[in-house]
C-alpha cells in the first residue's frame, strides 16, 4: 500500500478560513521536504487574508504588506483558493472527510464580548469589531450605521483594537485620504463631529493590554491631544511590585510612555484623546428617545489573586461621563462551526496543541486541527499566528506519520474542484482575486490611494462579469 504524501497518493489537506493562521500553515506545510501535499483553501467570502484585510487598521500599511508573502504561498501549484464558498452551506463536514486527509480550521474569533450592564443596548451603543469592519469595508458590517454627529466617543477597553477605534475617530480627513479605509466610512468620518474621545482601562497602565507602537502613534496624531490623568498614570505600590518582580523593559516602556503624556501640556488641537486607567462602567444612561448620553463609571483599586496575578475591584466611588457613542472592546470569541466540537465557555474549538478534542470522549478528533484565534482566543498580534500554526502542522505531520488520518474515499483534487463548481458556480479561484485587487488598486490609484475596496459582494461579482 502507497504511503499517503508521496507523489503517489498527495496528503490532502483542507483549510477552513483564509487569515494569517490559514495561510501560514499552508506555507509551513508546502515547505515540508519530501512531503508531496495538495491543500484546498475555503473563505466564505470571494476575497483572503482575514482580519489583514477587514481587521488590520487602514493606516498600518507596512502590516498589510504580510499579504505579499501570502500571494506566494497562493501561488504554489499545490494550492488552491476556493473564495466564496461557505463551510456549513456550501460544502459539509462530510464532503471534506470524503476528500481530504486532514481539516484545519482557521475562522478567528468573529463576534464580541458583552459588557453586562444595563443601558448596553441602547443606540449609540456597539460592539468595536463592528465598527472595525465598517471602516474596513467588511461585507457583513458595511451598512452598519453610527452617529457620527455626536461629540463625545468612549471606547471601553485598553487592547490594541480598543486604541485602533481611538486613532480612526481622532485622525483627520487628510490623514484618512492616503489610507485604504473603506469609501463610504471615509466621507462619513470627513463628516464627524466627534471632539472628545475617551479609552477606558479597567486596571493600571501595567496591565494594559495595548502594545508600545499602537500607544506611541496616539501622541503623534496630527490635529489630537492625548491626555492621562497624573494620578491614573503613576503605579500602585502592587503594579510596582510586580513590574520590578518581573523586570519587563516592554511594561515599563509602556508605563514611561503613559506618563510622558501625563505629563504633556495640551497644544490646543481640534480633538482631545483622554486615556483613563482603574475604571469600569457600570451603567450607560439614555434619553427618552433611548440614545445614550452617559455612562457611570466606578472606580476599581487594585488587588493580588491566589494565583498572584493582579486583578481589579470596584470602590465606592463612582463618576458619570456625558458620552453620545460608545464602543465596547473588552474581547472577541470564536463562533461554533457545524459538526466541530466547541467550548461555548471560551469560545475556541476544544484543542491540544491544535489536534481537535472530543468533548465527550477527551479524545482527539482523528484528522480535524485548527489554528489561531479559534484555537487559543483572541490574543497576540498578526506574527504570533506563526509559531501557532506550525505548532498545529508538527501535530498533523506527527499524525501522519503514525497513519492517525482520515481515508477519502475521493481523494482527487479534480473531484473536489468539481464539486464545489457544482454547490457553488461563482467561486472566486486565487486568480479571479488577483483580477479584482488589480481593479481595486486601479481605482484607488485614481484617488490618489493605496486601493478602493469593494464592499458588497455583489459588487465584486459584478466586477468579474458575473
Amino acid at each position: 500500500m502507497e504511503l499517503v504524501g508521496t507523489d503517489a497518493i498527495p496528503l490532502r489537506v483542507a483549510i477552513i478560513g483564509s487569515g494569517p493562521a490559514a495561510f501560514y500553515a499552508a506555507d509551513h506545510l508546502l515547505k515540508q521536504d519530501g512531503l508531496k501535499v495538495e491543500i484546498d483553501m475555503f473563505e466564505r467570502f470571494p476575497t483572503p487574508y482575514g482580519l489583514v484585510r477587514t481587521g488590520v487598521a487602514p493606516d498600518h500599511h507596512k502590516i498589510k504588506s504580510v499579504t505579499k508573502k501570502f500571494a506566494a504561498v497562493a501561488s504554489d501549484p499545490h494550492f488552491r483558493f476556493y473564495g466564496f464558498v461557505e463551510f456549513g452551506k456550501d460544502i459539509a463536514l462530510s464532503d471534506l472527510r470524503e476528500h481530504h486527509h486532514q481539516i484545519l480550521y482557521a475562522t478567528g474569533a468573529q463576534t464580541d464580548k458583552r459588557l453586562g450592564i444595563p443601558g448596553e443596548e441602547l443606540k449609540g451603543s456597539h460592539a468595536a469589531n463592528e465598527f472595525v469592519g465598517w471602516y474596513n469595508g467588511h461585507p457583513d458590517y458595511r451598512d452598519c450605521q453610527f452617529d457620527l454627529s455626536q461629540e463625545r466617543a468612549a471606547i471601553v477597553g485598553v487592547g490594541n483594537v480598543a486604541v485602533d477605534v481611538a486613532r480612526i475617530l481622532c485622525l483627520t480627513p487628510d490623514e484618512l485620504a492616503v489610507t485604504d479605509i473603506a469609501s463610504h466610512a471615509l466621507e462619513a468620518l470627513s463628516q464627524s463631529r466627534v471632539k472628545e474621545v475617551y479609552l477606558l482601562g479597567r486596571r493600571g497602565p501595567a496591565q494594559a493590554t495595548f502594545t508600545n507602537p499602537e500607544i506611541k502613534e496616539l501622541g503623534n496624531l496630527a490635529d489630537a491631544d492625548i491626555s492621562v490623568l497624573p494620578g491614573e498614570a503613576q503605579l500602585g505600590d502592587l503594579s510596582r511590585a510586580a513590574l520590578e518582580a518581573s523586570d519587563d523593559r516592554a511594561t515599563r516602556r509602556k508605563v514611561e510612555i503613559l506618563q510622558g503624556y501625563a505629563s504633556r501640556k495640551p497644544a490646543g488641537r481640534t480633538r482631545q484623546l483622554f486615556i483613563r486607567f482603574l475604571v469600569s462602567p457600570v451603567e450607560l444612561l439614555g434619553n427618552a428617545a433611548g440614545q445614550v448620553v452617559a455612562m457611570r463609571l466606578v472606580k476599581n483599586a487594585l488587588y493580588q489573586t491566589e494565583a498572584g496575578t493582579l486583578s481589579h475591584k470596584a470602590t465606592d466611588r463612582f463618576e458619570e461621563l456625558s458620552i453620545g457613542l460608545v464602543f465596547r472592546s473588552v474581547g472577541y470569541r470564536g463562533t461554533p462551526l457545524p459538526r466541530v466540537p466547541f467550548n461555548e465557555r471560551w469560545g475556541v474549538i476544544p484543542n491540544e496543541k491544535g489536534r481537535v478534542i472530543d468533548l465527550e470522549t477527551q479524545q482527539p478528533v482523528v484528522g480535524e486541527y485548527c489554528s489561531g484565534w479559534i484555537k487559543r482566543g483572541p490574543t497576540g498580534v498578526i506574527g504570533t499566528n506563526k509559531p501557532d500554526s506550525v505548532e498545529t502542522v508538527n501535530c498533523m505531520l506527527e499524525d501522519l506519520a503514525h497513519g492517525s488520518i482520515l481515508r477519502p474515499s475521493e481523494p482527487e483534487v479534480s473531484e473536489m474542484e468539481q464539486l464545489v463548481r457544482e454547490r457553488q458556480s461563482n467561486y472566486f479561484s486565487f486568480a479571479d482575486w488577483l483580477r479584482l485587487d488589480g481593479v481595486e488598486v486601479e481605482n484607488g490609484r485614481a484617488e490618489g490611494r493605496p486601493r478602493d475596496k469593494f464592499t458588497r459582494v455583489e459588487d465584486m461579482l459584478a466586477a468579474l462579469g458575473r
